[in-house]
């Protein structure tokens, strides 16, 4: 009996530590699931004709949700009345709320709106079909949309096709056949039937199917699209085991035409001049903004006041489209309200640009008095605090008064190509140049060199101090005491900077060889966030880059067509695609000291194939579903292999 019962207690025991080492973390139920759901059933039957029916129900093998079902699920022909889409445990439920049109396929895209309601694993390009008619269209057409401007994947927007090939049609009718792009850009229309057509892409901002808003995105093609098919053969591969093929079958399928269409999409320049707003945040300045350049200033004339010689103007933009008055008499900024007539150029209903006369009122949001008194308790404030930071002394230094604020762009590393920049808080009643000082430093002495200083074309609070810089040598800035004199009184501080300017060792240059560029032509190096750094003109071929930092570039080059300097969107009216952009298809890295010669001919790939993954802005969602699965993965296995104890 004795044996027996401490065999007993010995078994419970075991028993014991395994249960005990069993309970002290979850077991995991084996591998993620990463199986989209399988169709089961649909009412109406999938390819069903003749179909009457308004409500679709479409099963699956597992429950189902429905991610971004109005932004991702396209049906066509397109639905004026947006159509009821649900989803309902294993099922999906669509109701259409317009009334069937006779002897039409419909097709109801999903793209990847239809996932598994566990893990997300979605259903990839499932489409569902029915016609109202004896036939079924089933004719496919697909493509890429770009951005005009710089090459980027446009992801959702929509893409249709009209059998009115007038103009006309695109403005005023809605879309035939509708399908929506993905993330590369691409997209696809099914259920088209034998004809000819137009193809546009729009971003529809009220949902109506047809281009109505000049604010909208649209693309265009100037040839007609006639999708066709054709029998083409694939080999299908059996096996008898993992390593030995056992038949090559070849089978017929049916390929749709054309499945290359290139669009690129562009928001219209809109010309339509409008007052937008004015606004008076300070009282020694008053702003008047429009909603497009103009060719002249406007009009003001002082209601309250003498307009004659009282403002300084400045055009941020250099487009008459922004416009700040900056108020010299101290006696007229001080009135809280300024009363103007206001006369420009409109845009009136026929679209003609018009006289127009406004009266205004400029008020200001601080009050003249208000802000003399909040600038006091700050000055007083500051110097309380620089009286606390005073050691004890024999006799107080007399306090310094406050200065104009200048800030002063002077590298300490100069690039041989820069030059430095100073910026006001205000514009410049006057300034003394013989105050301003640039130092060459040779051997062990400072020797003046000459240089120019002009106020920048554009900010009139800024100015800009060009000089002959020697690379590798050091140079000292200086501006003396009182040189600068404030619009409103106050004289700048004295500053000194000094820097030293690169050596050529320290860049590198890139040589372009361009081919298949039109007759006038520039190019953007870029950086690796698609901004341009540098812009130079393609001479005979030739795109040469100097002086540039090492790192990584890119390049866009752009066929300038109106010679502008500058990229230009397109009007459809007129019938003007906006001008053609390329891109080198590599970002090139470079060291210093080290020269690139590249050879590129910007149409040796498709548009599509052009820009680099890396200037991309616009990722595949493929690749975020990648991510995605590997980090879950990765924190499974975290969470199995985390747990104090052991592991039975």
């Amino acid at each position: 009996m004795k044996p027996l019962f401490h065999r007993l207690l010995g078994a419970v025991a075991i028993v014991a530590v395994l249960y005990s080492c069993a309970s002290i973390g979850r077991l995991e139920g084996g591998p993620i699931d990463e199986t989209p759901p399988r169709f089961v059933a649909g009412s109406p039957l999938p390819g069903a004709l003749h179909n009457k029916k308004k409500k679709i129900v479409i099963e699956f093998d597992e429950f189902i949700k429905l991610d971004k079902a109005n932004e991702k699920v396209v049906i066509s022909p397109p639905q004026v009345q947006q159509p009821e889409i649900k989803s309902n445990g294993k099922k999906v439920v669509i109701t259409l709320q317009d009334t069937l049109k006779t002897n039409t396929t419909y097709t109801v895209d999903f793209a990847d709106a239809i996932q598994d309601n566990n893990e997300g694993n979605p259903l990839e390009a499932f489409t569902y079909t029915f016609s109202t008619g004896a036939e079924l269209d089933s004719m496919a057409i697909a493509g890429t949309l770009l951005e005009a401007s710089n090459l980027e994947p446009v992801k959702g927007m929509l893409v249709g096709l009209h059998a009115n090939l007038a103009d006309s049609a695109f403005t005023t009718l809605p879309f035939d056949r509708v399908g929506r792009t993905d993330s590369r850009g691409q997209f696809s229309i099914r259920g088209v039937a034998p004809g000819k057509y137009r193809i546009y892409a729009l971003k529809d901002a009220d949902q109506n199917f047809y281009f109505s808003q000049p604010t909208e995105v649209i693309a265009f093609n100037d040839s007609l699209i006639i999708p066709s098919m054709e029998e083409r053969v694939r080999q299908d591969t059996l096996w008898k085991d993992s390593l030995t093929i056992d038949t090559i079958m070849e089978r017929k399928y049916t390929y749709f035409l054309p499945d290359n269409v290139m669009l690129r999409c562009f928001k219209e320049q809109i010309f339509s001049q409008r007052l937008l707003k004015t606004e008076r945040l300070t009282p020694q300045k008053f702003s008047i903004y429009f909603s497009a350049p103009a060719d002249s200033l406007p009009l003001l004339k002082g209601l309250n006041f003498d307009e004659k010689d009282a403002f300084v103007v400045e055009q941020t933009t250099g487009r008459n489209d922004t416009i700040h008055y900056w108020i010299k008499d101290s006696l007229l900024y001080q009135q809280d309200t300024l009363k103007v007539n206001l006369t420009y150029l409109y845009t009136d209903s026929l679209k003609q640009l018009s006289p127009r006369t406004d009266t205004l009122k400029f008020v200001s949001k601080v009050s003249y008095k208000k802000l003399k008194e909040k600038e006091q308790e700050e000055l007083e404030k500051k110097l309380k605090e620089q009286k606390k930071k005073k050691k004890k002394r024999d006799a107080e230094e007399p306090e310094q008064p406050p200065f104009l604020a200048m800030d002063v762009y002077a590298p300490s590393a100069m690039d041989v190509y820069d030059y430095i920049t100073l910026t006001f808080t205000e514009p410049i009643a006057h300034y003394n140049d013989t105050a301003l000082h640039v130092r060459h430093k040779v051997d062990s002495l400072w020797q003046d060199i000459p240089f120019d200083f002009v106020r920048d074309s554009l900010d009139l609070k800024r100015y800009n101090l060009y000089a002959d810089w020697k690379p590798g040598e050091s140079y000292a800035f200086e501006v003396d005491s009182m040189a600068f004199h404030g619009l409103y009184g106050m004289f700048t501080d004295k500053v000194k900077k000094e820097f030293k300017v690169k050596n050529l060792e320290e860049y590198g240059q890139i040589f372009f060889n361009i081919t298949g560029a039109d007759s006038v032509a520039f190019v953007d190096l870029l950086d690796p966030q698609d901004k341009v750094v540098r812009t130079v003109p393609v001479v005979d071929g030739k795109a040469d880059f100097y002086f540039l930092n090492p790192g990584k570039y890119g390049a866009r080059l752009v066929n300038d067509t109106n010679g502008n300097g500058v990229w230009d969107t397109g009007d459809y009216v007129n019938k003007r695609q906006p001008e053609m952009v390329y891109y080198y298809p590599q970002v090139l890295e470079f060291k210093a000291n080290f020269d690139l010669v590249q050879d590129w001919d910007v149409k040796a790939k498709p548009l599509d194939k052009q820009k680099p993954d890396e200037l991309k802005k616009q990722k595949p969602d493929e690749d975020k579903k990648k991510n995605k699965n590997s980090n879950n993965r990765n924190n499974n296995s975290s969470s199995r292999n985390s747990g104090r104890g052991y592991s039975y």
